[in-house]
């Protein structure tokens, strides 16, 4: 390896600065939120690398590294201000809570004329080269990087590879720099030469970068956070790789050696372009990103926002706590044993359903628990090799289990049948896009596609096939395909999941649902996803506990082991017994059109076919509730027919908005389903059925604190983030996208990989679907118990000192009687005045 000893020399890599950059780069890469493939688009918490300062401090941050909004602007809180939405008391607790205590609300309110501006930010030396020169220098820096990038992280849609795979990331892109030739041609005639200086070490490249740039040594952090978040969705990209490699083992370094390629880019620009120009621009950047770093952490003008978003939260939190206050009396006692369990996905969406089917039976008792149904299995579709992992992304997968047919025939064929469909598909992708082959199917070829086009269009047909029967034969499609639990996956032949791990799953799934007595005849494990078309983001509206997938391949599991004798027998010898006539089935939630199926209804005992055939009826009933419910919210015109209308948006390839999703959520209640029972939440709370009672050292009280409760605030986070800053938290106009890479999507042809959801996503193009609301936690427990956990686990601990969630407990009348307040401590909230 060659090293520039003139560069090396300097003074500024004297031993302690060496650290000193070295550990100014970790921190600004742990600052940068995981973004995961279009493939399992989990909801990511945006602030991740925040959390550790208040949720009003990281608003001041981002606001200067990189002009990021936390806050909608001043005029959408007055105006819910005016319409009742929010009180004048809500604003004296926002001002009490912000240390303004004292402030007069009036007098606040007429000093917010001045509070739409935006606060100075950082200055790139690609943003002083634009100033000296007038040409959109980081425009031009993108759009390489992006050129480059979707082509070295390209899953398998493009043709050509651009660069040998196994070459790491900072050695792939200094190879492609030096032969691209853009540069030149925009000006910087010698851009190659001065990247031919730098080490070709990615560490010592960042570390001579970084000397020639002399900044400030109090501004370096925010320096390298503004550069990250410049392409902040590629940085997302190679975060998530470190995170995956961390889980799973790996290098780690990736987004470090993304930190360094934008470092080169940086010192190139300034080392290219005439001296006497940048001079001044740059030494002007250099002094005002010191006065940055020394300024307070929140601008006056961004308080105010602060202020009226505190404000707001508090109002929605009121008139939740208001909501729940009317249940607070003892339902109808239920019956001795219900007639079924139906244990749901903690979902938002579950919620409309779970409500539904209530209604039409009361004799169904549903509870919410994670979609994965704490089955964290590796999962291997009919035909393929690649592995999914089906659960949540903050936890490690476990043991793989394949798909099969019932018939070994028909297994036979369709594996032959889906690798032959693959091979044709990749035979078919390389003809057209061919460089010659593609002028012939555009034209005759071409023509071909017209009588599919008519049925796609008018929703005759699907413009693709459903993910679960791509490939397979149709007379196979019908047939019942389950998880094999038994035959080996691998070479070797080792079991899939031992007994042993089998029992141990369902005792703790068990444990973990508060299911340990009264167990119904039937019990229903319904898993979700939703089957859209023409739609990048599909998985984002599966489930996000399976990991971006749909929960089909975890209730199969989970059915599978529940109903072994074996499994059974051990259970009973521990003291969990389940009772010789209760079956488990597996079933599955389509949230798009709100139809649910169930699998395997062949294994159901002849002595419980009118109990499975009486749910399904109630299931039908439901679904029917449930997309009327839903018809309202998506425009759908009453008169119409509800039904055809919501099943057609799912299969129509020009609908930008299928369905909600999770947009609205707000709330996430811990507590038995009676505490919420009857009550229209409106599809915008996460319900997880729990009974501290039951939970023995409150070891499901810590697991639900540590993963579903982080999981849903990733969720409301990122809904938050694309509603307050769509522009870069989101991804912008869903009619815009371009695919790329496979991973990811470009708005238009060019620019940085957009994260988050789709602007389509959270409004609805008049108004907003999704409001800016912290997530509103509301857990059933004994408060010493909770704030164990919390003293515990100093990630959550952050999470609710810092604000980012609000947490509360419920007691035991099902009253929410306190309100944490930070530093282990609660307060006592009045009967339903909760000011």
């Amino acid at each position: 390896m060659t090293v520039d000893r003139t560069v090396l020399d300097n003074p500024y890599l004297a031993a302690p600065q060496r650290q000193t950059f070295i550990r100014a780069m970790r921190e600004a890469c742990e600052k940068i939120a995981p973004l995961w493939p279009l493939d399992r688009f989990v909801a990511v918490n945006p602030y991740y690398g925040l959390a550790g300062l208040p949720f009003e401090e990281a608003a001041g941050l981002l606001a200067r590294t990189g002009r990021a909004q936390m806050t909608l602007p001043a005029s959408f809180y007055l105006k819910a201000l005016r319409e009742g939405v929010m009180e004048e008391a809500d604003l004296e607790y926002a001002l009490d809570r912000s240390g303004l205590a004292g402030r007069n609300v009036r007098a606040f309110l007429e000093q917010l004329e001045d509070s739409e501006g935006e606060q100075e930010a950082v200055a790139l030396v690609a943003d002083a080269a634009a100033q000296a020169t007038g040409t959109d220098w980081c425009g031009f820096m993108t759009d390489r990087i992006t050129s480059w990038a979707s082509a070295y992280f390209d899953q398998g849609q493009s043709l050509w590879q651009s660069s040998p795979g196994d070459q790491d990331l900072f050695t792939a892109w200094h190879a492609d720099a030096l032969t691209d030739r853009s540069p030149v041609i925009m000006g910087l005639k010698h851009f190659r030469r001065a990247l031919q200086s730098l080490p070709r070490d990615p560490e010592e490249a960042a570390l001579a970068c970084l000397a020639a740039l002399n900044l400030p040594a109090e501004a370096l952090p925010l320096y390298l956070h503004a550069l990250l978040l410049r392409l902040g969705g590629w940085a997302a990209h190679t975060a998530r790789l470190d995170w995956e490699n961390r889980m799973y083992g790996g290098p780690t370094d990736h987004l470090y050696h993304f930190l360094s390629v934008l470092l080169c880019w940086e010192t190139c620009l300034l080392r290219t372009l005439p001296a006497q120009s940048m001079k001044a621009s740059w030494t002007a950047a250099r002094r005002k990103l010191k006065e940055l770093a020394q300024a307070a952490p929140i601008d006056p003008v961004l308080q105010k926002r602060l202020v009226l978003q505190q404000a707001y939260d508090h109002a929605c939190q009121r008139t939740l706590l208001q909501k729940l206050g009317k249940n607070t009396k003892s339902k109808t006692s239920s019956p001795d044993r219900p007639a079924v369990q139906a244990i749901f996905c903690i979902d938002v969406r579950s919620e409309i359903f779970r409500r539904n089917l209530e209604q039409v039976d009361p004799q169904v008792e549903t509870m919410g628990f994670a979609g994965f149904f704490a089955f964290p299995v590796r999962y291997i579709p009919i035909g393929r090799r690649e592995v999914r992992a089906q659960c949540p992304v903050l936890i490690p997968a476990g043991p793989a289990v394949r798909e099969s047919l019932d018939d070994p025939q028909a297994q036979q064929r369709a594996v032959k049948r889906r690798s032959l469909a693959y091979q044709v598909q990749e035979a078919w992708k390389a003809f057209k896009l061919g460089a010659i082959s593609c002028f012939s199917f555009v034209g005759p070829i071409g023509l071909a596609y017209l009588p599919k086009l008519y049925s796609d269009a008018f929703g005759r047909t699907r413009p693709v096939e459903h993910p679960d029967q791509a490939g397979l034969p149709r007379r196979l499609r019908s047939k019942p395909r389950s998880v094999n639990l038994e035959k080996s996956i691998y070479e070797g032949g080792e079991p899939v999941i031992s007994m042993d791990e089998q029992v141990e799953l369902a005792r703790s799934a068990l444990q973990a649902m508060s299911l340990t007595d009264g167990f119904a005849r039937l019990v229903l494990l319904a898993g979700h996803g939703s089957t859209t078309v023409n739609n990048p983001h599909a998985t984002g509206l599966d489930c996000g506990a399976c990991g971006g997938q749909t929960g089909e391949a975890n209730a199969k599991v989970a059915a599978r082991v529940l109903n072994h004798p074996e499994v059974r027998r051990r259970l009973a010898e521990a003291g969990l017994a389940i009772p010789q006539d209760t079956h488990f089935l597996a079933g599955l939630h389509d949230t798009a059109t709100d139809e649910l199926r169930i699998f395997h209804q062949d294994e159901v005992p002849p002595s419980h076919r009118a109990d499975l055939e009486a749910l399904k009826k109630n299931l039908a009933k439901a679904g029917q509730a449930a997309r009327t419910e839903r018809a309202a919210r998506l425009g759908i015109e009453k008169g119409a027919n509800l039904d055809a209308a919501v099943v057609a948006r799912s299969k129509d390839w020009s609908q930008v908005r299928p369905e909600w999703g999770l947009a609205g959520c707000h709330a996430f209640v811990v507590a038995p389903r009676k505490r919420t029972q009857g009550l229209d939440l409106g599809g915008r709370s996460f319900l997880h059925s729990y009974s501290w009672r039951q939970d023995e050292g409150f070891r499901v009280l810590e697991l639900i604190m540590t993963a579903p409760m982080v999981v849903t605030s990733w969720i409301n986070l990122q809904y938050y983030a694309s509603t307050v800053d769509n522009f870069r938290f989101g991804s912008g106009n869903k009619t815009l996208h371009n695919i790329t890479g496979g991973i990811g999507v470009l708005e238009g042809n060019s620019g940085d990989l957009r994260t988050g959801l789709p602007w389509q996503s959270v409004h609805d193009g008049e108004q907003y679907q999704h409001l800016p609301q912290r997530l509103n936690v509301i857990i059933e427990a004994p408060i010493e118990a909770m704030n164990s956990i919390l003293a515990k686990h100093e990630s959550v601990r952050q999470l609710c000192d810092h604000d980012w969630i609000r947490l509360l407990a419920m007691d035991e009348q099902g009253r929410v009687a306190h309100r944490y307040c930070g530093d282990l401590c609660w307060e006592a909230l009045q009967a339903m005045a909760v000011r």
